[in-house]
């Protein structure tokens, strides 16, 4: 077994934040994803990320504690729910800072990194069935923006609006709570892994991406052409050039439990400064 099916107290390095989104049985819910004692990926949902208090809301790469239960009806040996559902408590504590290079999280995040997709796909269809890891892509080929829908799914809104109205102020009158913007584009990455050089296309979907989107669009006064030119200054200019870039992957249910050809999409990017190497004949006086 990967882990036992009852975390006490589970200690999680949080690496991934997916964009949220609403729920058929929930306002709305937020994928996070992590590192239970910063050596093993775990996969925390659901969590209402938007609507708990400002003491709950963890920051990427903060440690948290947390009760957790193996989630039923998902395979994914990662996956966990919070042991009392959405009114469990967060322990929030430190956050690992960007000091040298990324260096402290570095010393997490690169434990365990996969050059192979082919390698990252056998695992996920074994025994082992693997659904989150961390890749170190070949070579980055291309961004791509994509346009899509503007609004989320008619049922997602109407259960959104129905559920909005169940939390009471002190005053005893119903608390509408607005449902998220959807990003009206999606994001990808092309690129190749080792040992295939096969180009892959995989869609972003970090919470980061879609906050950097609409803080662009507020800058270049809702122009959406300006706005993703700005997004992709950032994901292709800054992040492909500048920085080491690696991928969070995570497989979605359904396309893990179907067997598609490749069930996972890019959750996260983790993207240091590249760090100055000493040369091989340096010798210290």
């Amino acid at each position: 077994m990967y882990l036992p099916s009852v975390i006490d107290q589970a200690k999680v390095l949080i690496t991934v934040k997916a964009y949220p989104k609403p729920s058929s049985r929930y306002d709305e819910l937020v994928c996070t994803a992590g590192l239970l004692d910063g050596n093993k990926w775990i996969r925390i949902y659901p969590v209402p990320f938007r609507f708990i208090g400002n003491n709950q809301k963890y920051p990427k790469y903060s440690w948290i504690n947390v009760d957790l239960v193996r989630t039923a009806g998902d395979f994914r040996p990662e996956s966990y729910r919070p042991k009392l559902g959405l009114d469990e408590d967060f322990n929030i504590g430190a956050k690992l800072g960007t000091d040298d290079s990324w260096a402290a999280r570095k010393s997490f995040v690169m434990q365990e990194v996969f050059l192979s997709m082919n390698e990252i796909i056998d695992l996920a269809y074994g025994d082992m069935r693997k659904s989150l890891a961390t890749l170190k892509p070949k070579e980055i080929i291309d961004f791509e923006i994509e346009e899509t829908t503007r609004e989320w799914k008619e049922k997602w809104q109407n259960t959104a609006l129905q559920s909005s109205f169940e939390d009471l102020n002190k005053s005893g009158e119903a608390i509408q709570r607005d449902l998220v913007n959807k990003v009206p584009y999606n994001y990808y990455y092309h690129f190749i892994t080792e040992g295939d050089d096969k180009p892959r296309r995989l869609k972003i979907e970090d919470w980061e991406i879609g906050a950097l989107y609409w803080n662009c669009l507020r800058r270049t006064n809702f122009d959406e052409v300006a706005a993703n030119l700005l997004v992709k200054n950032m994901y292709w200019d800054n992040f492909v050039n500048n920085k080491e870039l690696y991928f969070f992957l995570g497989t979605t249910l359904q396309f893990h439990s179907i067997h598609a050809p490749n069930p996972f999409i890019i959750i996260g990017v983790f993207y240091p400064q590249k760090s100055d190497q000493l040369s091989l004949f340096q010798t210290s006086s």
